[in-house]
């Protein structure tokens, strides 16, 4: 006996294909809240070995190099091999604009490009996303003897574990680690505020927002921290 597609079928599969392609568009018209979900969404399926890799085949390619870049979140990540923001979070080409530094510091380059990200592109989100076992956090605790041009580049994390030894009296080299890590993500986000006017004023009028997250090297898991603890006042400055 031949099988038909009944309309009733053709039309449950056309409304799938739709919601599949709402779900991985462009960052046009999406609310900060909605670019979050979907970088969650994402990273539950990388987590779960069900990643669908959107967004990375020839037809992508073409809709971006024509009709140019809509990505809905700009993303401040360090440039550690082992923290692939588009594969962790399981975007494709075109989804998220990626700044990345070691240590992922917020100085002029980097927020400079995070202004063009916010304003220019007009990404709702911005994530700045630390990392376990980061490298150039794990120097400046243990006070390593690094180059010119690194010390240069790692003196924003300084302040953010000076802090950390002030106020926790421990010899426990990774618990000193990982709170420098943690503190490390927030002292990024006050530095952003603090040297960039634009995207503190677009923050405070609701047009970005500002969170921060900690990428687990091992597990795969993104563990999201939200708004910075004093952004009110960050913001009233």
């Amino acid at each position: 006996m031949k099988r038909y597609i009944t309309a009733m079928t053709v039309a449950i599969l056309t409304m799938c294909m739709a919601t599949a392609a709402m779900a991985f568009s462009g960052g046009a018209g999406i609310t900060a809240d909605e670019a979050l979900a979907r970088l969650k969404e994402g990273n539950t399926r990388y987590v779960a070995g069900a990643a669908v890799a959107p967004h990375q085949d020839a037809a992508r390619r073409h809709e971006t190099a024509v009709g140019g870049q809509h990505p809905f979140a700009t993303v401040l990540s360090c440039a550690d091999s082992r923290v692939p923001v588009e594969v962790l979070f399981d975007q494709g080409v075109g989804d998220v604009f990626v700044v990345r530094v070691a240590g992922n510091v917020a100085n002029t380059d980097e927020i400079g490009t995070m202004e063009y990200g916010a304003e220019h592109l007009g990404a709702p989100l911005v994530v700045v996303l630390a990392h376990t076992k980061c490298g150039a956090v794990t120097a400046v605790v243990k006070g390593e003897h690094v180059t010119e041009n690194i010390g240069k580049l790692v003196a924003p994390i300084v302040p953010a574990v000076a802090s950390v030894k002030s106020r926790f009296a421990t010899d426990d080299l990774a618990e000193l680690i990982n709170r420098s890590i943690e503190a490390n993500m927030w002292q990024a986000i006050a530095d952003t505020y603090a040297k960039s006017p634009l995207l503190k004023k677009m923050a405070a009028d609701g047009k970005i927002k500002v969170v921060g997250a900690l990428y687990d090297i091992d597990s795969g898991d993104v563990h999201w921290f939200g708004e910075h603890p004093s952004n009110a006042a960050l913001l009233a400055k």
